[in-house]
């Protein structure tokens, strides 16, 4: 028979040691150190504060953004415009949609990048779920909850 060898195990670096590593490596690279400084700047807590900042407004990250969406349950990402980057964008905040007041179909279908009818099936659902828990929000008296 043969004799019984003995396997060696690899050991493995814990997961924070490996990140640290590469941390390390990055900091060294400066295209890294500039994107650090550019993302050093704090991401704005209110509107008054977000208003007084230059538009295009670059923090994607913010939940109003328009240039990506994060689904809350898996944490993924989606890009509302594939084929465009963010200082290309018309619109970058939904909240700065919202202050123009009335928006056509027309023209939130081509700042959301979605079709007419698309933004018309969005808008029946929220006014049916806000229909459906006026009483809950104590929505009273409003007249877009009335229906046609």
């Amino acid at each position: 028979m043969f004799p019984k060898v003995k396997k060696s195990k690899k050991k493995v670096k814990p997961y924070t040691e490996v990140i640290n590593e590469q941390r390390g490596e990055l900091e060294k690279d400066p295209i890294y150190r500039d994107l650090i400084d550019i993302t050093s700047y704090q991401k704005p807590k209110t509107r008054s504060e977000c208003l007084k900042l230059k538009r295009p407004c670059l923090f994607v990250s913010c939940k109003y953004h328009l240039f990506l969406d994060v689904n809350p349950e898996t944490k993924s990402i989606k890009f509302n415009f594939p084929g465009k980057e963010v200082w290309e964008l018309r619109e970058t905040c939904a909240l700065d949609v919202a202050d123009k007041g009335g928006v056509t179909l027309e023209e939130v279908g081509a700042i959301m990048n979605l079709t007419r009818e698309r933004i018309r099936q969005v808008e029946m659902r929220a006014l049916q779920k806000l229909r459906q828990n006026s009483s809950k929000y104590n929505i009273k008296n409003f007249s877009f909850l009335s229906g046609k």
